[in-house]
Order: structure tokens, then sequence, then C-alpha cells
């Protein structure tokens, strides 16, 4: 049986699809609190995918924040640990902040993340098995439920689709991520052979949201709206990401935004 949290959410959802003849049992944040302390056949699990998480980057609840994303899954790893139970789990490309390599988390939501990678790093000998994964810019089919918080691919579409034209930050030609799909995140998380540590998963190849959104206006018609920056993200905004790689060689071919779009 594999254990998944988080799996109405975004990510979590293509995960129950990618398993759907498989053995499921699946968990949310509002069950979180009541499963981890009743649940009792953990020798029944076979595999944990760990996506749940309040993904919000703008998110100020710090108690909220801090029991699903830290408290919930530092029990949920305690007890993959006792019982010997793989782990897969969401980690976030958030935790760099605009930094290469180091850690620089520019809000609470990458606090929790990182907090997580230290104590996985710390305790990695522990698990049989343990893989986090930094995701990058996910981006792909059912993200519409988020809103705001939706990649620029799927926001953009909508706000086409909706008015004919989409807003874009003055100067987005200068902000770059690493957008990846999210059926190239499920396949590489399910199938890779690592051992256990901490990895980006990102497509390295960033792009800037300036084409994101000329390739949406390809797709869709309508135009772009140019509007400021806005206040409340100044110096917590991430303006250049770009996963390595490294860890996986060439096994795996990224799909781009493009092809995503069937331009």
């Amino acid at each position: 049986m594999i254990l998944i949290t988080g799996y109405k959410g975004f990510i979590g959802s293509h995960f129950v699809n990618a398993l759907k003849d498989k053995p499921l049992l699946k968990v949310e944040i509002e069950d979180a609190k009541s499963f981890i302390d009743t649940f009792s056949t953990w020798d029944k699990v076979d595999l944990i995918i760990h996506q749940g998480a309040i993904s919000s980057t703008t998110e100020k609840d710090i108690e909220k924040l801090h029991y699903y994303n830290v408290t919930f899954t530092l029990k949920l790893l305690e007890k993959a640990i006792k019982y010997k139970m793989p782990v897969k789990y969401a980690s976030s490309a958030s935790v760099y902040g605009n930094t290469k390599n180091t850690f620089n988390p520019l809000n609470y939501y990458a606090i929790t993340k990182l907090q997580i990678d230290y104590f996985v790093t710390d305790n990695l000998d522990k698990f049989s098995l343990i893989q986090g994964f930094r995701f990058f810019n996910v981006y792909g089919t059912n993200e519409e439920h988020k809103k705001d918080q939706a990649s620029p691919v799927s926001k953009f579409t909508a706000q086409i689709k909706d008015k004919g034209k989409l807003k874009l930050f003055a100067s987005s030609d200068k902000f770059l991520r690493d957008f990846v799909c999210v059926d190239d995140i499920v396949s590489i998380v399910l199938n890779n052979d690592a051992s256990s540590g901490i990895y980006d998963l990102g497509t390295a190849n960033p792009i800037s949201f300036k084409d994101i959104a000329e390739l949406i206006v390809k797709k869709e018609g309508g135009e772009i709206e140019i509007i400021p920056f806005p206040s409340h993200l100044v110096g917590k905004y991430q303006t250049y990401t770009c996963a390595d790689m490294s860890w996986l060689g060439n096994k795996f071919s990224f799909k781009t935004v493009k092809e995503y779009l069937n331009i």
C-alpha cells in the first residue's frame, strides 16, 4: 500500500492518477491531525509519497504553517524511520531564495521546507530510503484552483480567456524561472534510481515570465498589460531559479513550455 498525502492538491492529484492501479491510502490536510494520531497499521505501508503542505508563499499564519509543514511531516518521518518505510517527499526550490546552491528562504513557507530538509540531512542514515525533491516552478493541468498561486502558464491562460489580456509585472524579462511540467515531476520521482538524498527537480533551462506571457498570447490571442511590481513582494520574490540536475544525468528529456502548449 502507498500512502500519499496532499492527494487533492495540484501535484498530489497527478501522483494519484499515475498510481491509480496501486492500492492507495490517501490523506489530506483536513485529516492530517487525526490520521497521524490514530493510524496503526504502518507495517502495511510500502511507500510514503508526501506532497501535503500549506504551499502558499504568502501565508502569514505561522502556527498553521508550522503544524502542517513541519510538525506533521516530522511525525510522518519518525514513523518512516521506525517502520523502515521508503519516503519520497516534496521540498521546494524556494529554500534557495535568490542565491545559487546556498540557502536564503524569502518567506515563511520556504523556511518550513528548509527545516525539514535539515532534519532529513541530519538523519539520512536512519531511513531505509528517503528522497527529497526541491521542486522548481511546476506547471500543468489541474492547478486552476490555486488561483493567484498557480503557475504563470495556467494563470496567464485563465486571464486571457477571461479578459482577453494577461497582466505581467514590469521588468518580467529579467525574472527567469526554471519551469517544469508536472508530468515530468511525477515520472522522475516515481522512476529514478538515486540513493537517499535531497535533489533539485527542474529542467535546468530557465526562461523569463515575459517569454511565458508571449507564448500564451501566441497560443490564445489577446494582449499583454504591463503592471507595476507589487510592493508586498519586494525582497520576497525569486528573480532567478535554475535546478542542478547533474544527479539525473542525461536519462530524461524534459517537456518545454512551448511543447506543453503545443505551439
